[in-house]
């Protein structure tokens, strides 16, 4: 990239109000972004952080500097999308956030692929919850985003990307294991769930409660705050649960777990894409959309295969 990586430092600490997240995103150690900050300060003269009270905050001079880093990005980002196009390559910088479901599960195979046909393109990922997916867009830490819940934010432009189904999963060597069982069944199974305010947990007790089973009427036996753990238990036995279809390639192709048909159930939600209305996709974040769209397609016919 072309930016001075100084201040590609100082935006990163702004936009995280954190020295230690700036390090994190930028695979540096955090001794190393507040030695750039200092040398950054000393050039200009002053504070661009208040770092009193345990909190991480812009000075009237950091403000003054972000609104000015921030626009000479774009302009250099533009440089250098314009000049791979006159070379007829794609180049610079792309960086995305997405939910953590998508990004540990979904997106993988996509970026692989893009950086295949794409060597020149610098792509760094965010994984994050919906709120902060949004933020980054918004912010234009991100030039696109992808959620599992819902955006309420006018100033972006939301659209459906792909389906996911939520799937009842068992243990290989469990009864339902491949099988087909009644809805009341599942009041007595020990259920594993994701903890309370996951989006997950939140769509799968949205179905139940409509197909006719209250959360009061499950047999909940533990709450986990990862989709990998709660697979790690099935496949161990301690009980059953819904999750991505995505998220169980290597388990089904393993056969350490098996999916288990509910009758009269069927639990889908839309993963959506995430962009600002303005300035439209250029260069990289351009293709890189294409992409998306190619993956939603092979998605949408392999999901009409299985039905």
């Amino acid at each position: 990239m072309l930016e001075n990586f100084r201040l590609r430092v100082f935006r990163e600490v702004a936009a995280r109000s954190s020295f230690r997240q700036a390090a994190e995103a930028l695979y540096v150690t955090q001794p190393a972004v507040t030695q750039q900050i200092k040398a950054l300060e000393e050039e200009l003269g002053g504070a661009l952080f208040d770092r009193t009270g345990g909190r991480v905050q812009l000075t009237p001079m950091g403000d003054a500097l972000l609104r000015s880093a921030e626009a000479s990005h774009e302009v250099l980002a533009l440089a250098e999308q314009s000049i791979a196009a006159l070379q007829g390559q794609v180049r610079g910088g792309l960086r995305i956030a997405a939910s953590t479901t998508i990004a540990q599960y979904v997106l993988p195979g996509v970026l692989g692929r893009f950086a295949r046909k794409h060597p020149k393109v610098e792509l760094e990922m965010e994984s994050a919850n919906t709120a902060r997916v949004a933020e980054a867009v918004l912010g234009g830490d991100a030039a696109i985003g992808l959620v599992e819940g819902p955006v309420h934010r006018t100033e972006l432009q939301v659209g459906e990307w792909v389906q996911d189904e939520l799937v009842l999963i068992a243990a290989a060597s469990h009864s339902w294991a491949g099988g087909t069982i009644a809805l009341a069944d599942l009041r007595r199974a020990p259920l594993l769930l994701r903890e309370r305010g996951s989006g997950t947990r939140e769509v799968v007790e949205q179905a139940l409660q409509a197909a006719g089973l209250k959360p009061g009427d499950l047999n909940v036996r533990m709450a986990l705050s990862s989709t990998e753990a709660i697979l790690a238990c099935v496949e161990q036995g301690v009980g059953v649960a819904f999750a991505s279809r995505f998220a169980l390639q290597r388990q089904l192709a393993l056969k350490t777990l098996k999916t288990v048909q509910v009758t009269g159930l069927t639990i889908a939600r839309s993963f959506h894409l995430v962009r600002r209305r303005r300035p439209a996709l250029r260069g990289a974040a351009a293709e890189f959309a294409d992409e998306l769209t190619l993956f939603a397609d092979e998605v949408a016919r392999e999901q009409k295969r299985r039905k």
